[in-house]
């Protein structure tokens, strides 16, 4: 792999490095839709995708069914979008999925995308997990001690946790946790 073949093809990089198979079809989506400048609307649609897919069983069962050709959900994909007057590149983008037999992880891309834009808006998520409930003094005094971490234009995004958000294998281990705070861009 020939990081000047990726510079030659004109690939725009995302701010925030993604992997797996959710991660290259999510660059390559942030790609197209920079070169349209069409990021925002790209992000809205496919979260509004995803909201469709999650309400609609009959969607759902179309999607995840192994039975259905990959073109036959193609051609049925993109013509629905392209009535409800989603944009190329989200209608491109969900054929693409279809036809190379992946839109059964829709859901992953789209979240993968999500935390690619988040790093665009310069998101700093961090995970808080203590063994209580913090008061509300010490979680005012950790959020601005994170805030110092923290570069020009970037925000931070909070989210609470505790021993019984995790899965701990074996009972026991739950008891051993005094707390932690994981930040991650995106």
């Amino acid at each position: 792999f020939s990081t000047s073949a990726v510079q030659r093809s004109g690939l725009v990089r995302p701010p925030l490095a993604v992997f797996g198979v959710d991660g290259r079809y999510a660059t390559a989506l942030f790609s197209a839709a920079s070169k349209e400048k069409k990021l925002d609307v790209v992000e809205k649609e496919l979260l509004k995708f995803k909201g469709q897919v999650e309400q609609d069983k009959k969607l759902a069962e179309f999607i995840d069914n192994p039975l259905v050709q990959k073109l036959a959900k193609r051609d049925a994909l993109t013509q629905a979008l392209t009535k409800l007057n989603y944009s190329k590149v989200v209608v491109n983008f969900i054929g693409a999925l279809a036809e190379h037999g992946r839109i059964r992880q829709v859901n992953t891309v789209i979240n993968t995308f999500s935390r690619i834009m988040g790093a665009v808006r310069g998101e700093v998520h961090c995970e808080i997990t203590s063994a209580k409930p913090l008061d509300a003094a010490t979680e005012k005094e950790l959020e601005g001690a994170l805030k110092a971490f923290l570069k020009k234009g970037e925000s931070i995004i909070l989210r609470k946790g505790g021993p019984k958000h995790h899965r701990w294998p074996h009972r026991q281990h739950r008891r051993q946790v005094c707390g932690h705070v994981h930040c991650f861009k995106g």
